[in-house]
């Protein structure tokens, strides 16, 4: 039977979530601190991508060699990086072994070392990030479509700009982690093998007097009306991306759009599959899903096909977008429903996948949200209910980005 989700939060700041799951023996955490792409310094573009691999360079009093031999030791699974709103740290093990493994992440998050003497070799690895986007042009539309629908700091790169990176200095680097690396508003959550008291007791030593607020981030603003933009490059494909506004995650009806969203963009008997890749062989791959802020929400979809090609693809994409406004049918519904449900189980199952939902919710709405609240709200939707939103609600102002040898026609008002 489910354990019931545990929240406990420090005086400092921190929001410390706790899922039991006590049939396994291993366990996830995620630590979420508010320092991502849209905080950093005005001309630093990238450093939180910076200090982001910094941290890991030692900590405490472990160089980085001593360092990650501590946390393979422990069989640390590790993940997390840097978004637009946040930076996550994250690991997986077994559950006997948490203590410690919070123990270096409290390291890495209060104490880095920040060698001066290995910043430029972090920095040569964040450019050449960025100069592979030149070879990845999938990756490099859809960081010049996030400068397109959001022209403030939320368009920002996480990768950074090249110029901004290579004006970062070690004081800067040292000054923008002592300002962004702090507890307000930051986010602990385990799930696994636990015991939630026990959790909270090892959070309230390692980060109890850990004291600090991050700057502000700011509220994303949006692009609020149509566009189409070409980027001109010699590809052996047209990539298409679209952007258009959706629900935050705490809308009512939140779970409408993303049923929408499944029959649209679900498996291979998805509208988007069927119509644009197998009755017309238009594409390999094609998808639309949702991208969530706090306090924003929108969809991105993307297509690439042959350039030749590209007036009808975009012109069968967007038509697939605005079509579902006129209703699915019985069949689609539970369809969309059961690959819904089916990957809520799967990420019932994981740990990791847990943990870090967990702390995007509480990031996003402010609490985390169990599996059966997500089942039962997936569960009440009727199709009568699903109809009448779509028809209320269709896709509009979208914002498309083509990155290929030539521009596409938008036939109609995009």
């Amino acid at each position: 039977m489910p354990q019931p989700i545990q929240t406990f939060q420090l005086d400092n700041g921190l929001t410390v979530v706790v899922e039991p799951m006590p049939h396994l023996r291993s366990a996830a955490f995620t630590l979420l601190l508010p320092a991502g792409s849209a905080t950093d310094p005005d001309g630093q573009s990238g450093a939180a991508q910076l200090v982001n691999g910094m941290v890991y360079r030692g900590a405490g009093e472990r160089d980085a060699r001593a360092l990650s031999n501590a946390l393979d030791d422990l069989g640390v699974q590790r993940g997390g990086g840097v978004g637009v709103e946040y930076t996550t740290h994250s690991g997986a093990l077994l559950a006997d072994d948490l203590e410690a493994a919070l123990a270096l992440y409290a390291d890495i998050a209060r104490r880095p070392l920040l060698p001066e003497a290995e910043l430029d070799a972090e920095r040569a690895l964040a450019l050449q990030a960025i100069q592979s986007l030149n070879d990845n042009p999938t990756q490099r539309l859809f960081v010049e479509l996030a400068k397109v629908y959001f022209p403030g700091p939320f368009g920002r790169s996480t990768l950074g700009e090249v110029d901004e990176l290579q004006r970062i200095d070690h004081a800067a680097l040292q000054a923008d982690h002592a300002a962004r690396y702090q507890p307000g508003g930051g986010v602990l959550t385990v799930a696994g093998g636990v015991e939630p008291e026990r959790v909270r007791e090892i959070a309230e030593r390692l980060f109890g007097d850990w004291q600090g607020s991050p700057p502000p981030t700011p509220q994303p603003q949006a692009r609020t009306e149509p566009h189409y933009q070409h980027l001109q490059q010699a590809t052996n494909q047209t990539q298409i991306a679209v952007a258009y506004p959706s629900l935050t995650l705490d809308d009512p009806d939140y779970y409408h759009e993303r049923l929408a969203l499944n029959v649209l963009s679900g498996g291979m008997a998805s509208r988007l599959f069927t119509e644009v890749r197998t009755k017309r062989g238009l594409v390999y791959s094609v998808f639309a899903g949702p991208r969530l802020y706090k306090g924003l929400g929108l969809v991105l979809s993307y297509a690439g096909t042959q350039p030749e090609r590209a007036q009808e693809c975009i012109d069968v994409l967007l038509g697939e977008l605005r079509r579902v406004s006129e209703g699915v049918t019985e069949d689609e519904l539970a369809r969309a429903r059961t690959g819904l449900l089916a990957a809520l189980v799967m990420q019932g199952e994981s740990t990791g996948a847990r943990a870090s939902a967990m702390a995007s919710d509480l990031f996003l709405i402010g609490r985390p949200r169990s599996l059966d609240e997500i089942r039962g709200a997936v569960d009440a939707i009727t199709l009568d209910s699903l109809n009448r939103y779509l028809r209320q609600h269709p896709a509009h102002d979208f914002a498309v980005l083509t990155l290929g040898p030539a521009p596409v026609e938008i036939t109609s008002n995009v």
